[in-house]
């Protein structure tokens, strides 16, 4: 029998298939990219040229380690603002502050990526991880983070993306389908999460689709920077200094 994912996005759906793999999403990240992720934030974190003044927001924070590096990568921000809106993530997140004893520049806040808690115009800088694809409304999403970025503010998205490379796609599909839900399953003890997570890939479109989405929203100098032979996109991108 077929088994087909549901690949909705409603905000309770999400949020709670996150907070159910919330204690052991940090270890399943690091062993299913082997490693690499901490590597495709590094990159992230240096496109947005800091120089230690910041204020970095960082959706999509989940349990923060894009806002810790976003921090503490040097050169870093000044401050930094992670949303997210699944509640056990932002625990996680927050006990990872307590040890790092980073809780006086770093807040985790909850709140949703198409309507963020936060004023008009008040990061110079934005980051999302891997999580514009279960944002229910992507353009509305887009259209936030430039309303709530400075003039000239930097942006950097990092999602995943079907390669187009023929043998590496067979390949890379081969693991999203039997590998990574498998994997995932055993260890998180969730039975659909690491189901909907590669369904999701196909489900968001083409970098060129988000790149025009990125640009209908309002930025400026929008950029596609594959890597890992297509599997994963560095998005840059300004705000229009206006």
């Amino acid at each position: 029998m077929l088994n087909v994912i549901d690949t909705s996005k409603s905000p309770r759906k999400i949020a709670g298939m996150f907070d159910d793999i919330a204690g052991r999403y940090d270890f399943l990240n690091h062993v299913l990219s082997a490693g690499i992720d901490r590597r495709w934030r590094r990159c992230a974190i240096e496109s947005l040229q800091l120089t230690g003044s910041e204020t970095v927001l960082d959706i999509c924070t989940g349990t923060g380690d894009v806002a810790i590096a976003a921090l503490t990568q040097t050169p870093g921000g000044r401050r930094v603002v992670g949303v997210d809106f699944a509640p056990a993530m932002l625990t996680v997140g927050r006990e990872k502050l307590r040890r790092l004893r980073l809780e006086d520049r770093i807040a985790l806040v909850r709140g949703d990526a198409s309507r963020l808690p936060i004023g008009d115009h008040s990061a110079d800088a934005l980051t999302v991880a891997f999580g514009i694809r279960n944002v229910e409304n992507v353009p509305a999403a887009c259209r936030e983070m430039v309303r709530v970025l400075r003039a000239g503010g930097r942006l950097a998205i990092l999602e995943f993306a079907m390669p187009t490379i023929p043998v590496f796609r067979h390949v890379y599909r081969w693991y999203l389908q039997h590998v990574l839900p498998h994997v995932g399953r055993a260890v998180s003890r969730h039975p659909d999460a690491y189901g909907y997570l590669p369904a999701s890939i196909d489900a968001f479109g083409t970098p060129a689709d988000f790149v025009k989405i990125l640009r209908q929203a309002g930025f400026d100098e929008v950029r596609a920077v594959s890597l890992m032979l297509g599997s994963v996109f560095l998005y840059t991108a300004t705000r229009a200094d206006k």
